[in-house]
């Protein structure tokens, strides 16, 4: 019983693990495919009119990619429509399948007995998952997929116009395509492929089996005691085997699924973080006045190193990486004199800093 339940736990435990890991994926790709689109995606402000046009493309771009996570996350639900509070507005202009399909009917009842066996927890009470694509009367699609699908239409403009130079950007950008896809793959892959049927019945039974025996075990050596240290053992098997069943499908809404609803939410929080400014240019922050290029060395801005001379800007680098042994080494050292003149002559005195540090320092 043992080896049935640890081989149900970690195979549960392992799909849900590399769900995480495959979700850590869309967030890394999204950030590197929209940092690319916002810095190193041209706007032609020439012609207001085109600057204007490319500004509006980028952010459409960038508004996609933060729908296609809003996307996975319905899919992976079975929730094949475009017609959720978080995602109408992410994709209602695309050409898609999804917004051609009906919309399921909200006000349609479900059996009081069939509620009343969810709630109680009856597995035979479940409702399956996917009816809502079974009772489809038109193609759905597959709205992530068409997503990007739109992403390389957008891609495909970019690089013909010019405004996307460089084979090297480029390439990052179309594996951040391959990535999102390779995601929608793995994900679906996980979700499609549960636990054969013929383990869990034969888990099933063995732990069934091993619970209805143990009360016959323990009764020669625990007497009365027996019942209530079989209702603990059961508690405790029982809860194991549930935790593997719980987490087989890590997408789901349930409080111990992945939280997919908050990592779409950070997706879209660093993207509009990425849309927030102008592309910055790093010459104005090389010259802002609260850089402190050789911190803790000097607190001097780069204006104040900017009149200075090459050999003086690396005799500065080279003292910087000793400062800190030589700060403890000098105040070490005057701390020993202190106490020795204050042994002499009964008084304190301070040593002065010395070392190339300190002697940079006190100059900058």
């Amino acid at each position: 019983m043992g080896l049935a339940l640890s081989f149900r736990s970690s195979s549960a435990y392992e799909r849900y693990n590399e769900g995480r890991k495959y979700w850590a994926q869309l967030t890394l790709a999204s950030h590197n495919l929209a940092r690319l689109i916002w810095i190193h995606v041209d706007e032609r402000h020439a012609d207001p009119t085109v600057g204007k046009q490319d500004l509006l493309a980028k952010i459409s771009c960038l508004n996609m990619i933060s729908a296609y996570a809003v996307a996975l996350k319905h899919r992976l639900r079975f929730e094949p429509y475009m017609h959720y509070d978080d995602l109408r507005h992410l994709v209602g202009h695309l050409d898609t399948y999804a917004r051609a399909a009906d919309v399921p009917d909200p006000r349609k009842k479900q059996n009081m007995f069939k509620t009343a066996g969810q709630f109680l927890g009856l597995p035979m009470a479940e409702s399956n998952p996917r009816k809502t694509i079974k009772k489809a009367r038109v193609p759905l699609g597959n709205l992530p997929l068409e997503i990007l699908s739109h992403l390389s239409s957008y891609m495909k403009q970019i690089y013909g116009n010019s405004t996307f130079e460089g084979s090297s950007y480029q390439s990052e950008s179309l594996n951040a395509l391959n990535t999102m896809n390779d995601v929608l793959t793995g994900t679906d892959r996980i979700l499609n492929t549960p636990l054969p049927i013929a383990y869990s019945i034969a888990i099933s039974q063995i732990t069934w089996v091993y619970i209805l025996l143990l009360p016959f075990q323990l009764y020669t050596s625990l007497g009365w005691i027996t019942i209530p240290a079989s209702v603990f053992a059961a508690y405790i098997i029982l809860g194991i085997a549930y935790i593997g069943r719980e987490i087989e499908d890590p997408f789901g809404d349930d409080v111990n699924d992945l939280p997919l609803d908050a990592y779409c939410k950070q997706i879209r929080r660093d993207v509009d973080v990425i849309m927030s400014k102008v592309p910055p240019t790093f010459a104005q922050t090389v010259g802002h006045t609260d850089n402190q290029l050789l911190y803790p060395l000097s607190h001097m801005g780069s204006a104040g190193w900017a009149e200075k001379s090459v050999d003086e800007i690396r005799a500065a680098l080279a003292a910087k990486p000793g400062l800190e042994y030589r700060g403890d080494v000098t105040a070490r050292h005057g701390r020993q004199r202190s106490e020795a003149r204050r042994a002499e002559e009964g008084g304190a005195g301070h040593g002065k800093a010395s070392g190339a540090g300190g002697d940079w320092a006190a100059r900058t």
